[in-house]
């Protein structure tokens, strides 16, 4: 009997201490963790200062949620875990019931002072209020950050460009013999993870993610620096249907242009209309791209590609409009100097005629007289002679008559043809002109277009290569 009540008062106690040794507070006072020694807890937990503390980081991408060119912002949000050797917490859980872990407000404990030097805002998105305590002594933090940061922006492929930013981890203070950063996954491991945990990537296509440990030397001070960079490439297909092809069809409709008559304005019109909406389309994209690009983007090649070969047909309609206009100017005037000419060679003509009546008069009268100083007296051939020349003078006048009339025919009938072919060459000239002007412009605008549009396709592919 005395025995058996040994044993179970045995059992009893040993009960009694291990339901006393199972909660977490047996933890918290075994490992001294109570309010009235918590300032021992907020340094460095080493037990020699000189040895660092090796601080493991790991960051995975949850989402893209937006980066903005004009401002030269990237906005990622991301998964943040850290974890670091305690060198004065640690416990058998044998000891308490199986218990590994347990939790502890961020305030409580030393965490090191890791910060991101690209980030621009306060991070929005709230805190983790507690972190992890492990058996083994290591301590781990998590967090869900929206990260607002800048990102140098190279978009002179735009819109067929790829994108990389980077995230610096480093601390604040410490120097690298003091925290240290290390990375637990591989860039290749990073990059499995991120892609399996990725909700959103907004326009972008996630590519890759690479982790670098490096130690950055600021006038003395060393210090240990984990930097990953973002890779990403933009999904170009709703710029090239809402841009790039409407830029292209613009330029169609002006080369189509060249079918409209160069008689009024109509063509002129049509030509300003399109050059507006190019510039339109330009103004929408300075909204885009940031003024502070090194290089000028390909985009804005094209567009102004675009917009100078549209200038050039406006200039060329232009000056085909002028020599249109100099050509009717001058068939006017030939008009008017045709018309006065026709009504001077009307009077010219009754002069000169009545001048010819004259002249042919005088000329029978000579022969008259020169038939009368043969030898005859003019009291013998006066009365023979009188009757035959008075016909004759008669005669000779309606053949005199005849004769300049059809004199006057033939010279009008000449200077009409000769009028009308200089008419025809002068009044002709500025429109066989215009329409070479025309046909030669018209080439060059098929060959150097194509050939621009070439060279941006090229320039395009080699850069998305």
């Amino acid at each position: 009997m005395m025995l058996a009540g040994f044993l179970f008062l045995l059992l009893l106690t040993d009960g009694e201490s291990s339901e006393r040794n199972c909660s977490y507070q047996d933890v918290l006072n075994h490992l001294n963790l109570t309010q009235n020694k918590e300032l021992q807890f907020l340094t460095r937990p080493v037990k020699n200062y000189k040895e660092p503390t090796l601080v493991h980081l790991v960051m995975l991408l949850y989402a893209i949620l937006d980066v903005k060119e004009k401002d030269q912002k990237f906005v990622p949000y991301v998964w943040i875990d850290m974890w670091w050797q305690d060198d004065y917490i640690a416990w058998d859980p044998d000891e308490f019931c199986g218990i590994n872990t347990f939790s502890l407000p961020t305030e409580a404990m030393w965490k090191p002072d890791i910060t991101i030097e690209e980030m621009t805002e306060k991070d929005k998105a709230p805190q983790s209020p507690y972190l992890t305590v492990h058996s083994d002594g290591y301590v781990n933090i998590m967090n869900d950050k929206v990260l607002v940061s800048t990102c140098r922006m190279q978009v002179d492929k735009f819109p067929f460009d790829i994108l990389s930013c980077n995230l610096s981890f480093k601390s604040v203070i410490h120097s690298v013999k003091e925290i240290q950063l290390v990375e637990y996954f591989n860039s290749s491991k990073t990059t499995e993870w991120s892609r399996e945990l990725m909700r959103t990537q907004y326009e972008w296509l996630f590519i890759s993610m690479t982790v670098t440990n490096k130690t950055d030397d600021n006038f003395g001070f060393k210090q240990s620096v984990m930097v990953y960079t973002i890779t990403m490439k933009r999904r170009s297909a709703l710029y090239i249907v809402n841009f790039l092809l409407p830029v292209l069809f613009f330029l169609c409709l002006d080369l189509a242009s060249f079918l409209i008559s160069d008689r009024g304005g109509e063509k002129l019109s049509f030509k300003v209309t399109v050059l507006l909406a190019v510039t339109v389309m330009q103004l929408i994209l300075n909204e885009i791209l940031p003024s502070s690009s090194d290089k000028i983007p390909l985009i804005a090649i094209y567009c102004i590609g675009v917009f100078g070969l549209m200038m050039l047909s406006l200039l060329e309609t232009i000056l085909v409009m002028y020599l249109m206009e100099k050509d009717s100017a001058s068939q006017d005037n030939e008009a008017d100097k045709d018309q006065s000419l026709s009504e001077d060679c009307n009077k010219q003509g009754k002069v000169s005629s009545q001048n010819c009546f004259r002249e042919v008069k005088k000329w029978t009268h000579c022969v008259s007289v020169s038939d009368v100083s043969t030898g005859a007296t003019p009291s013998e051939l006066l009365p023979v002679d009188k009757e035959g020349s008075s016909k004759q003078l008669m005669e000779e006048s309606h053949d005199s008559e005849k004769l300049s009339d059809d004199l006057m025919e033939v010279v009008k009938t000449l200077t009409v043809l000769l009028n009308s072919r200089k008419e025809e060459e002068k009044s002709g000239y500025w429109t066989r002109v215009t329409k070479t002007i025309n046909k030669v412009f018209f080439i060059f605008y098929i060959i150097a277009a194509s050939l621009f549009l070439l060279c941006m396709f090229f320039s395009w592919k080699n850069e998305e290569e």
